[in-house]
Parts: structure tokens; sequence; C-alpha cells
């Protein structure tokens, strides 16, 4: 039975709403036939942002940096809210510039979900897009209560940093960064820089977490074709025109082909760069537990309760990749597996040479990339846990 158009519209709206809204919200999601005036002032808010992000937080956290890079206590407090706005402008700046490679996945997402369907098609795509969306709002919670810890907790002058750090000022901020003018005066510089920051801090957030969730809505859209495919295979027998049948699972699956091409082709140096950033704080946020934990009775709740908060964003972040990235090589392994179990020698020898073509191309494994180098599966994840394992126990040694 088909699914209506009205109701297949109403399912691709509620796919793409919450991605949309963020990404819209940062002026990089793309659509057909912009206006000029529409896109221009796109560019200007990613513009805006940009320079807001880099002037506020970047360049002042690195110019903090210069001045304790002798200490590495304070050099690890300092690097971890150094790399996260780097990372989120990284994110950014990939993502606006590759807006228009982007609008083909989302017009293909278009087409896939407006186009007739079967009931459990639909039923296959809606799964998956659910997991997406759940995925999506978990993202955004865990970077909600990481914005949140660090924009309040300094209002009540707790601070969350290393105190001993020569940039310290009196009062506390959001991000205790070194300005070249004196931040601390009141009623004016103080509180500028204080509404500053946390607006840096929640777009940062949102940087950070939209792009991930973006990834992951691209991902699954495609398992959920790369089943219903698998399914198609399964039952070719049932077409009423074998030809026909095959010959439009074979542009599919190309069609798919290309779609993983250019996912990993658009977000392959962003993993590069989430691989790195990754392995430095987790060991970086290793060692800084250790030491908390050293102070024995000083021991700060405060900046215990945001380090696993931050981390735990972190990792989660990180291992919603390398999941991705498993579900995506297990999906392309079911079409080949389909294909190969197909009954193909009760086929006529020329209906079945055609099923080669589906089997030569489902063989090769399509991965995720981390710059065309690193697969992104769980395997990678786990060793990336070990390495980083190890470096914390290098650091903690150098400490003593």
């Amino acid at each position: 039975m088909e699914v209506s158009k009205h109701s297949t519209y109403r399912d691709y709206e509620w796919a793409i709403e919450l991605n949309r809204l963020s990404l819209t919200l940062l002026g990089i999601w793309p659509e057909n036939h912009e206006a000029k005036q529409k896109k221009l002032i796109s560019n200007i808010r990613v513009i805006i942002i940009l320079n807001l992000i880099t002037w506020i937080c970047l360049i002042p956290s690195l110019h903090s940096l210069l001045k304790i890079y002798d200490d590495i206590m304070s050099t690890i407090d300092n690097l971890q809210y150094t790399m996260p706005p780097l990372m989120a402008i990284i994110k950014l700046f990939i993502i606006w510039q590759k807006k228009y490679d982007i609008l083909l996945l989302l017009n293909m997402i278009k087409d896939d979900w407006l186009r007739p369907k079967t009931s459990d098609e639909r039923n296959v795509m809606l799964k998956q897009a659910r997991i997406a969306r759940i995925l999506t709002i978990f993202g955004c919670f865990m970077m909600l209560m990481s914005i949140i810890s660090a924009i309040l907790l300094p209002l009540f002058g707790i601070s969350i940093r290393y105190r001993t750090n020569r940039t310290d000022p009196g009062k506390s901020l959001p991000l205790q960064l070194y300005y070249v003018y004196d931040k601390d005066k009141s009623p004016f510089f103080f509180e500028i820089t204080y509404v500053l920051q946390c607006i840096s801090v929640m777009l940062i957030g949102v940087m950070y977490s939209s792009t991930d969730s973006f990834l992951s809505l691209l991902v699954f859209h495609v398992c959920g074709q790369l089943e219903n495919l698998k399914k198609r295979v399964i039952d070719l027998d049932k077409f009423h025109n074998f030809r026909i049948a095959l010959s439009y699972i074979v542009r599919d699956h190309m069609r798919l082909i290309r779609s993983i091409n250019i996912i990993d082709n658009v977000f392959t140096i962003m993993l590069l760069g989430a691989l790195l950033y990754f392995g430095i704080l987790f060991a970086f946020y290793g060692f800084l537990f250790g030491n908390l934990f050293s102070q024995g009775r000083d021991l700060s709740v405060a900046r215990l309760t945001f380090f696993i908060i931050v981390s735990s964003t972190l990792f989660t972040h990180m291992c919603l990749y390398c999941v991705v990235g498993e579900i995506l090589l297990a999906q392309c392994e079911a079409v080949y597996e389909a294909t190969y179990e197909y009954k193909w020698y009760m086929l006529e020898p020329k209906e079945a040479k055609h099923l080669l073509m589906i089997m030569i191309r489902a063989n090769k494994p399509l991965y995720l990339t981390a710059g065309k180098l690193f697969p992104m599966t769980m395997a990678l994840f786990c060793n990336l846990l070990k390495t980083s394992g190890g470096y914390i126990s290098v650091l903690l040694a150098h400490r003593e």
C-alpha cells in the first residue's frame, strides 16, 4: 500500500525540522533558488558569528596560552577552553563552504521522502529518522548542560578554572581569558565582556552540536535507504518485470554510493579534527581528574562536576561519530549479503550476470573517514581510548 503525498511531506518536515532550525540560526542551511538578499543575510550572519568567536574567545585564549605555556597545569587548563572554539569555527566554516554539496544531499532526502513508497519502506525511513532525532535531542541536552554550568557557576563566584593561572582575574567569567583591556572594570567592561562571552559560549555549543546532529541525519537517512534497497533485493523475484526492477535497484544503489562519497568529502576534515581534538582533550581531562582526586580535602566539587559534564559531552559526540560510521558500514555489508544470498542460480544467465554489478559495488566497504585516512568505526574509537589512556599515565608521571 502506497503512502499519500500529504503524509510523506509531513514526514519529511518532521525529519529535518530540528536540524533546519539550528543550521538556519547559524546561517548555513542551504536552500534551492535562494534569493540574493536572503543569501547575503545568511553570509553576514556567519561572518559575524565567526568574528565574535574569534575575537572574544579564540584570540584571547591563545594570548593567555602564550603567557603560561611553561606551566603544565595551567597549559592543560587553558587548552580545554582554547580547543572547543577552534573546533567550532572549523566546523562552521566547512559547512559554510560546502553548502552546495550539502544541498545535493538535502534534495536527495526530500526526493526520497516525497517519492511513492510502500508503508513498510516509510516505516523503515521513520525508524531511522527517529533515531537521528533522538540523537539530536540528546546531543542538544548534553551541550545545554555544559553551557549552563559554564555560564551560571561564575555568577555565584564559583570558579571551574585552575586558580594559579597567572592570567586569572579577581572576578570570574565563563571563560577566564586574557584581554588587552581591563575587563574587571565595572559597571561597563566586565558586564559587556560577560554578556559577549555568554553569547559566544552558546554559539559554540550550537555550532558544535548542530553539525554533529546534521551528520547523523544524513547518515541515518542513507542507512534507511540501504535497508529498503536490501529488502527490494530480497524480494526481487516478486516484481512483475525482473529487468526493470533490477535496473532500478542498480541505479538506486549507485545513487546511494555517490551520496556516501559526498558525505565523506564534506565531513572528512571535520572528522579528522574531531579525532585529534578528542584524543588530546580526553588525555587532558584524564590528567585533570587524577589531579583533582589527588587534592584530597581540597577537592573542588564544582570543578569535578563541570569536568564530568564536559568530558561526558565530548565522549558522547566522539562515540556518535564512530557508531554512525559502524552502522553505515553494517548497512552496506547487508546489501552485499542480500545480493550474494539471492537465488541467482535460478535465473537465466543474462539476468544473473546483472546481479554482479551490485555485488561488485557492494563488496567494497563504504566508510566515513577522518581525513581519508582512518575509517570511523568502533575499533578506531577503542584504539583512540587506549592511546589517550597511555598519555594520561605519562602526564601523571610527569607531574610527579
